[in-house]
Parts: C-alpha cells; structure tokens; sequence
C-alpha cells in the first residue's frame, strides 16, 4: 500500500492520510527537518525554480513550505480561481544543488520549473495545481515536473512520478541512519530523447508537445492525452476484450499480498463482469469489463478504495492490464518483467518508460509499485534525501552504486532472500522473491554474520525454538546474529542449533523465513549466487 501521492486531481491536492501507519513505540524516526538536496545536472542553462506543496498531516490543512521547512496554510480563494502567491524557491543552476527540508508529518509534491516560474491558484476548497494536458492551463508552454513525497513518523517514501507525464529527467534518493542510500530513477543515456522516439515511432506523437521554440516539454500518459483528445479513447479496448474474457472458460488466480502467500482470491467471467470469491468460495468483489480510460487511470470500472479485498484485486488487475500480463498469465501478480508489454496494442507510453531506466523502474502508471516495479526510495529512520535533475541528453545522469554481496538462493525455488521493498528497517522480515540483482537480495558474509543494507540477518527476540522468525536487525554481536553456511548448504543458527527454513515449503514469493530443525529438505538448502 502506497503511502505517497498517486495522480493528483488538477483542482485539490488529496493525500491518502488513511494509508501512512503509525510506527512501533521504539522504532527510530527522521529528523524534524529532513534535508533534501535538490541538484542540477540537466545541462540547461534555464533558471529552475522549487516548490514544495502539499498537505499537513496532523490538520489536514493544504498548504506550502518554505526553504527552511516552515508550513504555511492556503488561505483565500475565489471562484473563479484566483492567483495564489508566489511561493517559488530560487534554486541553483547547472552544476549547482539546492537544500530544502521536509517537516516531519508533511506530504505533497515538490514541482521544479526550468525557465519560468509556474502559476498556482486558489479556490475557496484547495489549490489548483498545473494540468498541461488542458488547453487552457497557464503552464502548458513551460517546462515543470514533479516529485512525490510523504515523510512521517514512519520515514520517507520520495518517487519520481510519471503517472500523468514525463518531462524533466530526475532521480531520488534517500540515505538512513546506518548511512546506506538508495537511489533510483536515473534514465540511460539519451533516455529521455529514446522515450520521446519510441512513442513517436509507435503513431502516438501527437501525445508529445513542443513549444513553439522547438523544446519538447513532455510526452504524456496515455489517459492524460486519450482525455485531451490526442489519442484514441478506445485506444487499449481490443487487447482489455481479449484478456477479459480469456477467463470465461479458465480460472484467474490474484494472491495481491505478497506477505500472504495463502491470501487468494479467484476470478472468472460471465458476460462483461469479472467475479472473484475467496478460499470459502463466497463472492467477495465483481467488476464490469473496464474501458481503456479505467485501465489508464486505474478508476472507474476499477475502483480501488482503501480496503484489505476490493481495491488490492483492483490493484492487482490495474496493473496486469496496462503490463499486458492479464489473460496469458493466470497468476497476478506476475513479477517477471521480460513478459511485460507483449500484447498488441500495448501500453507504449509504460513500456518506453521502463526501458529507458537504469533499474528499470518507474512510476509509469498508478498502480506500477504492484509487485514492486516503482521508481520509489524509502528509509523508515532517513537522516537525508536528494532530488536529481540529470541530464536531458547524453550520459543520463550516475548510476546507483551497486551493492556489494552476493544473492543467497534456495534450492527448493531458485529464489533469493529478500528485504520486502528493500526497506532496510529494524524488524523487516525476511522473505523470498524471485532474484533480481538488487540491493535487497545482496548479502554479505562476514564475522559470522549476514549483512544486507548495512544490517544484519537475526533470529527475532534471540529465540531457539522452532518457528522462531527470521529478520533484519541492527547489528549487535549477538549469537542470534551468527550463520554459519556448511558444505551440505545448511544455513544453521548454532545457537539454536537449527537451520534457516521456509516456512511450510511454500514455494511462492513472499514466502517468510523461520528456525526449523535440520531435516535436509529442499527448503532448508542454500547456496551462494
């Protein structure tokens, strides 16, 4: 469950308040100000001008904040909307970086201009905030983007969207307490002028819009330009009939937790309505056969409230619609990326999003962080994070520094042992995951112990019994810190004197971590990638 900003109503910034958790009593948090260090690398000799908008959380109330992480309150508003003020922050130029801060208890966007300063206004219910896509918007002809973040008591969650439309190319970063970063976001090199080609090439460049000095300021996303009459409105329907109606004679599977692997819920058509029931096989959610708008928005027909049932197989079907996976691959969420984007038509926009990242990840459409596939950093205990403004052509900015380690897999599946979300936070459990070479699945042996993130793999409580959990910890010295990995691929706790299992054989991804005692099963054999 995303606990920042999806794509923003034009008219008044909403904040799914509902989703931010509180934290344990004892777990860390940020700093009251968090430091963020907006820098410039785009080439660009434009001014760049900042803003940082959005909701506090503790009042509700929208609002803006300064340079130095000050909230202040909208106050007026008229109908028609009037001229809000001008909150810009002067950011530096090329070669040059910018600190602003984050309250804690604050969530919304931090917009970037380059060349003019953008046009807000007010109504007496919020902020109108830019929507290019619309003719009439005052900042159609100016070059802008945008971040998004929440930051509370449970840490920082910064992406760098593309939910409505890509623009300027920027990267964000987070770095904890234990001093690890992540980063994320970075194109490839001529990224952003690959994605504007490949839409292009694809018959969709009317959804690209240049300003009359031939600058490109942005490709948008295909609900944004079918809504602005730039692409067909039925544009994705062939494709959404076929995989709709593939389950009229078979059975879909959506298991939308990936920590509750035994949370299944099975779907079949009848006419235009996909019904789902669960294990005891009552009727739990139905949906009606989604126009290509609900696909692209992920609305509609596909409504997604904030619940435990309907909105994750909402979710679920969101994103297997817009990655093409839905109808061919019976089990959703899939999380193999190489069977995205084949079906005709396809999501072109996602598609050359994606591919033209560094990690390959992105915030392409609303639901793209199922399975994990977002341009997202978080840190539960952050102390500092960045946003990059990297070059719009050429090199595509840095790469992450790759982490050190080695991926350690399971004979039973051929999976890794994963971070969830490669949160590297007190008390993460483990998991298994298919292994994708990123920082969450790189361990390092050394004295003894497993390190990932600069943490430690721990037997939870210092238990010895059998089922004890297996997580992520602060590194301590302690016995419940110590692995050994013997020849016969035992990973054995000699305190406990019992071995790292797989809880109840399970096969599956998000399969947890536990003490079991040494049996030589499959599910108790590692080995080092």
């Amino acid at each position: 469950m995303r606990t920042v900003l999806r794509a923003l109503a034009a008219l008044a910034l909403t904040i799914p308040v509902a989703a931010a958790v509180s934290p344990p009593a004892a777990q860390a948090i940020g700093p009251n100000l968090l430091p963020v260090t907006v820098s410039n690398n785009t080439g660009r000799g434009d001014a760049v001008y900042l803003y940082v908008i959005g909701i506090q959380l503790s009042s509700g109330r929208l609002g803006y904040v300064n340079q130095g992480g000050t909230f202040t309150a909208w106050s007026g508003g008229a109908n028609p909307p009037a001229p809000a003020p001008d909150v810009a922050i002067n950011a530096a130029g090329n070669g040059g970086s910018t600190t602003i801060n984050f309250p804690r208890g604050f969530s919304g966007r931090v917009y970037f201009s380059l060349g003019q300063k953008l046009k807000f206004f007010l109504t007496p219910d919020g902020l109108v905030q830019p929507a290019p896509w619309a003719g009439g918007d005052a900042n159609r002809d100016i070059l802008f983007d945008w971040s998004e973040f929440t930051y509370n008591d449970s840490g920082l969650w910064l992406n760098s969207s593309q939910v409505d439309m890509f623009a300027v190319p920027h990267a964000v970063s987070v770095t904890g307490a234990n001093g690890a970063s992540r980063r994320t976001g970075d194109l490839v090199a001529n990224g952003r002028d690959n994605i504007i080609n490949a839409i292009r090439n694809a018959g969709l460049g009317s959804t690209v819009y240049s300003r009359s000095d031939g600058t490109v300021l942005r490709v948008l996303a295909p609900g944004k330009a079918a809504g602005a009459g730039l692409m067909s409105s039925t544009y994705l329907d062939p494709y959404i009939a076929s995989a709709w109606n593939a389950y009229t004679g078979k059975n879909l599977t959506v298991v939308p937790f990936a920590d509750q692997p035994n949370t299944r819920y099975t779907g079949r058509t009848s006419g235009n309505v996909m019904r789902f029931t669960n294990s005891s096989g009552a009727q739990v959610a139905s949906f009606n056969r989604p126009s290509s708008a609900s696909v692209w928005g992920c609305d509609g027909d596909l409504p997604a409230p904030n619940d435990l049932v309907v909105g994750p197989i909402s979710r679920t079907l969101c994103a297997a619609l817009n990655r093409g996976t839905l109808g061919t691959i019976d089990t959703q969420p899939s999380t193999n990326a190489a069977d995205f984007y084949k079906n005709n038509p396809t999501n072109v926009y996602a598609k050359a999003v994606h591919a033209n990242m560094q990690d390959g990840k992105a915030y392409a459409f609303a639901f793209d962080d199922v399975g994990a596939f977002e341009s997202l950093v978080h840190d539960g205990d952050p102390r500092s994070a960045g946003i990059h403004l990297t070059p719009f052509t050429g090199g595509g900015g840095p790469t992450e520094p790759q982490p050190t380690g080695v991926p350690v897999i399971s004979s039973l599946n051929n999976k890794c042992i994963d971070v969830p979300n490669a949160s590297f936070v007190d008390s993460a459990p483990l998991q298994m995951w298919g292994c994708n070479n990123s920082s969450a699945q790189k361990w390092t042996f050394t004295g003894g112990t497993l390190q990932a993130g600069g943490k430690c793999m721990d037997v939870q409580a210092a238990g010895t019994a059998n089922g004890t959990a297996i997580q992520l910890y602060t590194c301590n010295g302690t016995a419940a810190q110590q692995f050994v990995l013997s020849a016969a691929g035992d990973l054995v706790n000699p305190q406990a004197n019992r071995c790292v299992d797989i809880k109840e054989v399970n096969p599956n991804d998000g399969a947890r971590l536990h003490l079991w005692d040494c049996v030589g099963a499959a599910n108790q054999k590692w080995r080092k990638g």
